[in-house]
């Protein structure tokens, strides 16, 4: 049962606004609008469209297991050697041989920009400005009480720090608006710095934080679940700390959502995401959908379920898409204890064929889920603090961090009769050979249990990335999936070639080229390696 207003409202706001809403976007300038002297005059205006901002976060997801799940190894494109549309571009992202014209690429950057547009409109009525490196909120033409402008003002800037963390992690660099802009302004606009970038998300980040209510989630209203928190803004501002190499910055922030945001583990994984427990204690944030025909549903259910399944699975058929590897299949299995409960919640198989089942709900209509997808979870949260705090002993608290997630996940004391055991938690002490007892056996152990822990949420490739891995894990991942599928792509197509195609450079995607083509006023910089 639905506990939470947010959606409601957001469904409303759709159904008002739908009719006029396809005249008010221009497609191609995604960072420009023909609007730029509107206003917001009141509370009620303003809630109503950052509520559409909310909605906004929807349109992203549908690309952005594209660019994250699919060129990790968790996932891959089902039939490698198909010569559709939608798997040529799938395998061009899995296999990064993607080039600047990439239309999910391109998406991907144009939803989101469109939904940072809509939070700056918000932000100059609430006269919030980014100078000299932070935000400052001024008097603004919506009039409201302080109380209700500092609650949307840190909403509205939560959100922007969340699609600007996404993009520059995606693509580097990009183009930092702050404020709503004319076409012939848009076209004067330089890329910025990677370094420029971060000061924006922190200062929106440390800016949110501050002004949004730290209540604790037990005493949350309903009304208020699902929309961004003090603690939301300390998670996310944490995980912008470790990506930028600041652990220290991180570990307060972690420590306060631990010990005072009421946020928690529930005991089962699978209640985590039972589509009747929604926005229970662990999920910290989440990007809301609505089934019902309101246009707000969420498509991963069918995207992700198997094709030629009929109505077996799901109603209306699935798509196949989002592909488990069989390496992250056998990562769930163990010898000893059996299985990782993770595992049946987060994948499952249809005629021996794997597909991802974390999303999955009964549909009347196909593509119109109601299924959430998790942002922040507090597992995360305990796994960012092991992360910031580094090796700290065999028995220390980062380990013990660790070992808490997969606890709950069914894991058991290590016997030790066990050497071969792969699914307890890790010994204390350090002449067990399964111990962890230096930093590369911690750094492996933590990203393994983030593997485990958050499969197809979206973390795992920026989780490579941020760790250094990326390139080694994923020519690995070629290695051991290459026989079993890769091979097909064609006629003498080798691993080397294909491992050939994963270098630094393309960790990166491509800035889209239309992007480039329409700011035809500058000498915009392109990604080295396109």
């Amino acid at each position: 049962m639905k506990t939470i207003s947010l959606k409601y409202i957001t469904a409303g706001l759709f159904m008002l606004t739908s009719l006029s809403a396809c005249k008010k976007i221009i497609d191609v300038d995604p960072i420009s609008n023909v609007g730029v002297d509107k206003f917001y005059t009141n509370y009620e205006e303003t809630r109503t469209a950052l509520t559409g901002s909310y909605f906004g976060m929807q349109k992203p997801l549908e690309y952005e297991w594209m660019l994250t799940e699919l060129r990790s190894d968790n996932s891959k494109q089902g039939v490698p050697n198909s010569t559709s549309s939608i798997n040529v571009e799938f395998n061009e992202l899995d296999m990064f041989t993607l080039n600047t014209a990439h239309d999910k690429v391109y998406q991907y950057w144009l939803s989101t920009y469109k939904n940072i547009r809509s939070i700056n409109y918000v932000l100059r009525s609430l006269g919030a400005k980014f100078e000299d490196g932070k935000i400052t909120i001024g008097e603004g033409k919506a009039k409201m009480t302080a109380q209700q402008k500092n609650q949307l003002a840190g909403e509205a800037l939560f959100l922007r720090a969340y699609h600007y963390f996404n993009l520059v992690r995606l693509y580097g660099g990009v183009f930092m608006i702050t404020e709503p802009v004319d076409p012939e302004q848009s076209k004067k606009i330089q890329r910025n710095t990677l370094q420029e970038c971060y000061v924006l998300i922190k200062a929106d980040l440390l800016a949110a934080k501050d002004l949004l209510p730290a209540t604790p989630y037990q005493n949350a209203s309903n009304p208020d679940l699902g929309r961004a928190t003090s603690w939301a803004a300390k998670a996310l501002l944490a995980k912008v700390y470790l990506t930028t190499n600041e652990k220290s910055s991180a570990l307060p922030l972690l420590d306060e959502v631990i010990s005072n945001s009421g946020h928690g583990l529930l005991p089962s994984y699978a209640d985590v995401f039972s589509i009747n427990n929604e926005m229970n204690k662990e999920i910290i944030f989440a990007v809301r959908f609505k089934a019902g025909g309101f246009g707000l549903g969420s498509l991963m259910a069918n995207n992700f379920a198997p094709t030629s399944s009929g109505s077996s699975i799901i109603n209306g058929d699935g798509s196949g898409y989002n592909y488990p590897t069989n390496d992250l299949d056998a990562t769930y299995k163990t010898p000893v204890l059996g299985t990782d409960q993770r595992k049946g919640v987060t994948m499952a198989k249809y005629n021996s064929k794997l597909y991802v089942r974390k999303f999955l709900s009964q549909v009347l209509v196909k593509f119109d889920a109601e299924n959430d997808f998790p942002v922040i979870r507090f597992s995360d949260v305990l796994l960012m603090k092991a992360e910031a705090l580094g090796f700290n002993g065999v028995d220390g608290t980062s380990v013990n961090l660790i070992n808490q997630v997969r606890e709950r996940a069914g894991a058991g004391n290590y016997a030790s009769g066990d050497f071969n055991a792969g699914f307890y938690k890790y010994p204390s002490d350090p002449a067990v050979p399964a111990a962890i007892t230096n930093d590369a056996g911690f750094i492996s152990a933590l990203l393994n249990e983030r593997r485990l822990e958050m499969a197809f949420e979206n973390q795992r490739y920026f989780d490579l990335v941020r760790s250094g891995q990326a390139v080694a894990i994923i020519k690995n991942h070629f290695a051991i999936e290459f026989d079993s599928h890769y091979k097909a792509y064609r006629p003498a197509f080798t691993l080397s070639e294909l491992q050939s195609n994963v270098t630094a450079n393309r960790l990166l995607l491509p800035i889209p080229q239309r992007e480039l083509d329409t700011n035809d006023q500058l000498s915009i910089p392109q990604n080295p390696g396109y």
